[in-house]
């Protein structure tokens, strides 16, 4: 058995700043992909997943049935014959490796389920919000959901505000392109939830709740209007100020060995790095204006460009 691919994400703007009702786009990205699977004979990570899956299918079968209902005697069926997650997605990372696999759980096991080809009106997006968020919440204790909603839609989301996303269209790509979004690798597994909670302990104190709202989310709000108008010198102007904002007041979440490289990009425009996902480790993002330029100067890392134009 195998079921449809799904893809793991990007979220080009928004991390942190959609807890607080900031502007966010998210991109599916192709790379990397899960399906779920059954074999004759499992590898370790098969029986590891499997393990997993076993946890999860008890999560399931207390969900709010108001929300969502599974065919929890199936998916019962299906893992205890050995069923996992396949995936090349990278865990820890920030490219949503658990977003694609409650996609998957959801468009195979759920029943009345919203489908990717319906008329997909702002309700419905949102009820697949709520659903996702409830059933990703297993894996990090608080998710918003919209690294499964990109998976299971595969298609780039606006989120404008906590009740108000929608489907988008993105600047078409260009191969030959100058400016780029890339990762890079910072080598180290980031965990989700403890960045959280360092995040939600600051915002206890008044001057970071300022620093969120009048530098953090405006940036972000300003960098997700330039990049969908394709205004690419404002975008760019915006990246860099975002980027600042992060490396003063993010600390935390950008591993120790890489707050000197951060800096260099802000102060000589080669690139600007941002964080990728919750941070900690993991990938973190960049923004270039020259893609031969920031690899020249980034030679020593593992960096895959994402996205031309």
């Amino acid at each position: 058995m195998k079921g449809p691919l799904f893809y793991s994400k990007i979220l080009l703007f928004g991390e942190y700043g959609i807890i607080k009702d900031s502007k966010g786009l998210s991109i599916p990205y192709n790379f990397y992909n899960g399906a779920l699977k059954t074999d004759k004979n499992p590898s370790e990570t098969a029986i590891e997943s499997n393990e997993s899956l076993k946890h999860f299918v008890g999560y399931l079968e207390d969900i709010d049935s108001k929300l969502v209902t599974f065919d929890i005697a199936l998916l019962k069926q299906h893992v205890n014959a050995g069923m996992y997650f396949d995936s090349s997605i990278p865990q820890g990372y920030g490219v949503g490796s658990s977003g694609a696999l409650v996609a998957a759980i959801y468009d195979k096991y759920a029943q009345d389920k919203i489908t990717v080809l319906e008329n997909l009106t702002r309700e419905k997006l949102l009820k697949l919000k709520a659903i996702f968020s409830a059933m990703e919440s297993f894996f990090h204790g608080k998710s918003s959901g919209l690294d499964p909603l990109n998976s299971y839609l595969s298609i780039p989301i606006l989120i404008n505000s906590k009740d108000n996303i929608e489907a988008t269209g993105i600047p078409s790509q260009k191969n030959e392109g100058k400016n780029a979004v890339f990762l890079l690798d910072s080598g180290i597994i980031g965990e989700t939830a403890p960045m959280v909670r360092i995040f939600m302990e600051n915002m206890k104190q008044e001057g970071f709740r300022r620093m969120i709202k009048n530098q953090f989310v405006k940036h972000t709000d300003a960098c997700v209007d330039d990049f969908l108008k394709g205004d690419i010198k404002s975008l760019f102007k915006n990246t860099k100020s975002l980027s600042k904002v992060v490396l003063n007041h993010f600390k935390p979440m950008i591993p120790q060995q890489f707050h000197e490289l951060w800096k260099k990009g802000i102060e000589t425009n080669e690139y600007y790095l941002k964080l990728c996902g919750s941070g900690g480790g993991g990938y973190i993002l960049g923004f270039t204006e020259d893609i031969d330029k920031a690899k020249q100067s980034l030679s020593s890392y593992k960096l895959e460009v994402v996205y031309n134009f």
